[in-house]
């Protein structure tokens, strides 16, 4: 199979995945099931309309589910618990040293005033 070929696969197979989660979603949320499914293409053409060209890189450890994440790992840091963190989250302890250190910057720079990110570090 071609390199163009795989890429255009996945990409459908991305927006229709979308599409499909978004109606699951919001059929979940009491939204008319034909009306969810129109939602649902929409947000996959949106997106497809928005970021067409764009070459993405999604990591496995994404934003949102990194921060929630993230901040109950602050808040169960003493200092010294790097190794039994690690442990418990499934992470290396490198990992952990990077995460705190790039929560802790992150809690520094939004007390400072400068960042404004929406992302719960108070």
């Amino acid at each position: 199979m071609k390199q163009g070929s795989i890429l255009a696969e996945t990409r459908h197979e991305l927006l229709d995945d979308i599409a499909a989660h978004t109606a699951t979603v919001l059929s979940e949320h009491g939204i008319d099931a034909a009306l969810a499914e129109q939602a649902g293409h929409a947000v996959a053409d949106h997106l497809a309309t928005q970021w067409r060209g764009a070459t993405l890189y999604i990591p496995s450890d994404y934003r949102h589910q990194l921060t929630k994440r993230d901040l109950q790992i602050l808040s169960e840091f003493n200092g010294r618990n790097h190794h039994s963190l690690a442990r418990k989250w499934g992470l290396t302890p490198s990992s952990i040293y990077k995460l705190l250190k790039r929560t802790q910057d992150r809690k520094f720079e939004r007390d400072q005033g400068k960042l404004d990110l929406g992302d719960g570090l108070a």
